[in-house]
């Protein structure tokens, strides 16, 4: 196959990788590396922002914290929801048209694969798309949350370019004054449907991303560390079944030591080589 556009490390690295995952079902766990080259920043990776992310038990009890939260979010909330599917997303997609990706896990929140096409997408840390009631359940449209928030808030300014975190937030210069939405039903408590710190994935989730691993015969894990701890464990549920696992990431992860494969190059463009190969196979 030709990889001219690898230099001969990585190109010696997905040649191992196709042999290792051709003429197999293969699962697919992303982290936030992936959309790196959408312009949404990673939490870990080299020259990632330094950041204090709201833990759900703050968001919960402080009237003061809930409004610094929305205020941020809001403000980074269109940059966010206009960042683009990158090659990586559009690979995997492909991966799953042509019938070698069983689905993609991911623990992004930016809804980027399914907007790249990819149809079966686990999100296990919720998605910023919708926002739910903690009272009644009533769920809300981001896009029309954001048009009240607007309304009710007129002397925000949403920049043009922001300083973006992962999951679409932005430090507020301010947040005095800002009318903190609530439900249009009953008035109670909103919250984004993104896991926050603090909180657990819920358990349903994770099934359902432990049954595409285990419905599959390998596991390609592009753009995560693996530092949070349901990654590791589809990971370690995919070696006691012994199946082949590749690793694409920049820099070091916690499955290093077990994977199959390891691949310290972008995921942009090593998955559309890997995507370009398996989809003929």
């Amino acid at each position: 196959m030709s990889l001219l556009h690898l230099d001969d490390a990585t190109s010696a690295a997905v040649e191992r990788a196709v042999d290792a995952l051709a003429g197999r079902r293969v699962a697919v766990l992303t982290g936030a590396g992936v959309s790196t080259d959408s312009g949404i920043p990673d939490y870990r990776g080299k020259g990632a922002p330094v950041r204090t992310p709201m833990t759900a038990q703050e968001f919960l009890a402080d009237d003061a914290s809930r409004r610094r939260y929305w205020v941020g979010s809001h403000l980074g909330w269109r940059t966010f929801a206009a960042a683009s599917p990158n090659d990586g997303h559009r690979a995997l997609a492909e991966l799953e048209r042509s019938g070698v990706a069983t689905g993609v896990i991911t623990q992004n929140v930016d809804g980027l694969h399914l907007r790249a096409g990819s149809r079966r997408v686990v999100e296990l840390h919720g998605t910023m798309r919708r926002v739910s009631c903690l009272h009644c359940g009533q769920v809300f449209d981001r896009r029309d949350l954001a048009a009240r928030i607007d309304r009710d808030n007129p002397w925000i300014t949403v920049p043009d370019s922001v300083e973006l975190g992962p999951d679409g937030d932005v430090l507020p210069g301010r947040s005095d004054g800002f009318v903190v939405p609530d439900c249009s039903v009953c008035g109670g408590m909103l919250k984004p449907e993104v896991v926050f710190f603090g909180e657990y994935i819920p358990l349903e989730k994770f099934r359902e991303a432990e049954q595409l691993v285990r419905a599959s015969s390998a596991l390609l894990i592009a753009g995560s560390s693996l530092v949070v701890n349901s990654g590791i464990r589809l990971l370690d549920r995919a070696r006691r079944r012994k199946l082949p696992v590749v690793i694409v990431n920049r820099g070091q992860t916690r499955g290093d030591g077990r994977a199959t494969v390891k691949i310290d190059a972008g995921t942009s463009e090593v998955l559309t080589a890997l995507a370009r190969t398996l989809s003929a196979t």
